[in-house]
């Protein structure tokens, strides 16, 4: 999706700015973080050049680069509707906005650090099971100024950045891979984008809680 469709997904959502809002939600477009490194969450129609040879995913310190943007959506095979917010223990579906390709990863070894290789994968936001990652964070939700770790739900590596830079064509592009333990390079926060405005559903948890 290009920019200007962006755009327009913005407005006919009924999105609000990203500032009112505590929890992150189903069908919100966000960019995500890397705090330990500073580097947000990138992906583009480069391939990688060994293992699997699909669309590589880097972390990049720019802030206004179109192609960090990922839509929420539920697990595989499943519809999370928009405005649902995302529960800590949750399995989501990061979806590459600009290539329609999954955040993925599987058992093939990344170019840099060795470790398991993510990738994007699929067509038009579909791909397979290898697509699903678990959100884990602290509280009942995922919330906006919290940061998180994604646990690849198939493999159980945690989504990662240890600082291996990339020379041409992706000069200066972080390599982002997965990695078996926890640590602070596993760290993510959702940072700009267009959040959805949360369902009823929390609406009513919160008023079941007051009573």
């Amino acid at each position: 999706m290009a920019v200007v469709s962006l755009l327009l997904f913005a407005t006919l959502c009924s999105a609000v700015g990203a500032s009112n809002l505590a929890v992150v939600t189903c069908g919100s477009v966000v960019k995500l973080l890397n705090t330990r490194h500073n580097v947000r969450l990138h992906s583009h129609d480069v391939r990688y050049g060994s293992g699997s040879g699909q669309q590589s995913v880097t972390g990049v310190t720019s802030v206004d680069d179109s192609n960090s943007y990922w839509r929420i959506r539920g697990k595989t095979s499943t519809v999370c509707e928009r405005g649902t917010p995302i529960r800590c223990g949750q399995p989501i579906r990061l979806t590459h906005v600009n290539t329609g390709r999954n955040l993925h990863s599987h058992h093939f070894i990344s170019p840099l650090s060795r470790n398991q290789e993510v990738s994007a994968f699929g067509e038009e936001g579909e791909g397979d099971y290898l697509d699903d990652w678990t959100v884990l964070c602290n509280g009942p939700y995922w919330v906006r100024d919290g940061e998180v770790r994604f646990k690849h739900s198939s493999t159980e590596v945690l989504l990662s950045v240890t600082g291996e830079q990339y020379g041409r064509p992706i000069s200066g592009q972080k390599e982002v891979h997965g990695m078996a333990q926890p640590s602070q390079n596993n760290y993510w926060k959702a940072m700009e984008g267009i959040f959805m405005k949360p369902s009823e559903l929390l609406k009513v948890e919160a008023h079941h809680a007051e009573l």
